[in-house]
């Protein structure tokens, strides 16, 4: 009965949270595919949709081929041509490694903040394309970027509490490496034609030019973000009820006590003693 809701859900997920971003400055390139043929969309969106389709259905045995079957059904059905080998196996390989890293996160909540670091850094920075000339673009990202790693944070400490509080300071870094994967990933997608090492040293530049800068710019709202997640976790481990108390091994026993054959004689009843009369005096 599970998989009656989850399935559908998922496949909304993998759609909504990989490639309804794309619809926030008009369709990609003038066109109406709902997968757009573009490198860094194919990356980013199919591996944001499989870590929430996989969050949402939780089993890797079934997460993994939902995807892989709901992205070749959207590439057909959106008129990209399965001639694009590289392209088409983009987009199965990003969703079947988000499914997978998804399906693993409903095991260990600190997995699946890891695996949505990814997405939130992806997610954080849109406006930064969309409103250049806005006047409140500053603000606008950097609360973003605190609001997601306050809700990182949160979902690490889900379901251990405050025992997954040492994985922050890790956790915090691989989201600020996520903001170079994203760049990195831009950049190769911008860079098609060009010799392979001249792309693979511009990626790797690109990813360590692109955190630092965030780190220096965003870092008072980064800073709110961690003390936004402390409240968050206090109050959610104090709306827990109370664990419930221990079992006891013995409630379904009686307290008769269980004697062997050999002191059935406890229970029998003892023979009257013969008083000795007393003994008179030799006078």
């Amino acid at each position: 009965m599970r998989y009656l809701w989850s399935i559908p859900a998922a496949v909304a997920a993998w759609f909504v949270g990989g490639f309804s971003a794309t619809y926030l400055k008009g369709l990609p390139e003038g066109t109406t595919a709902f997968v757009p043929a573009r490198v860094d969309l194919l990356v980013l969106g199919g591996f944001a949709g499989g870590v929430l389709a996989g969050l949402v259905i939780g089993r890797i045995r079934i997460a993994v081929p939902v995807v892989l079957v709901v992205a070749v059904g959207m590439w057909w059905a959106t008129g990209n041509a399965f001639g694009e080998r590289e392209l088409l196996t983009t987009l199965l390989v990003a969703s079947a490694l988000g499914g997978l890293f998804g399906a693993l996160g409903t095991r260990s909540s600190v997995f699946a903040a890891f695996a949505l670091a990814l997405p939130v850094a992806w997610t954080a920075l849109r406006p930064a394309e969309q409103l250049a000339d806005w006047r409140w673009l500053w603000q606008l990202n950097g609360l973003l970027v605190g609001a997601g790693l306050a809700l990182l944070l949160y979902v690490a400490c889900w379901k251990r509490g405050w025992r997954s509080a040492a994985s922050w300071l890790p956790l915090t870094g691989f989201y600020l490496a996520c903001f170079g994967i994203v760049e990195s990933v831009r950049l190769i997608s911008q860079s098609s034609g060009k010799p392979a090492n001249e792309v693979g040293d511009a990626a790797t530049e690109a990813f360590f030019q692109s955190f630092e800068p965030v780190l220096r710019e965003y870092w008072p709202w980064m800073a709110v973000g961690v003390l936004l997640a402390i409240p968050m976790v206090a109050l959610k481990l104090r709306a827990l009820p109370p664990p419930p108390p221990p079992v006891d091994p013995y409630a379904d026993k009686s307290n008769d006590a269980v004697l062997s054959d050999d002191l059935d004689w406890i229970d029998q009843e003892e023979p009257r003693r013969r008083l000795l009369p007393r003994r008179q005096p030799a006078s």
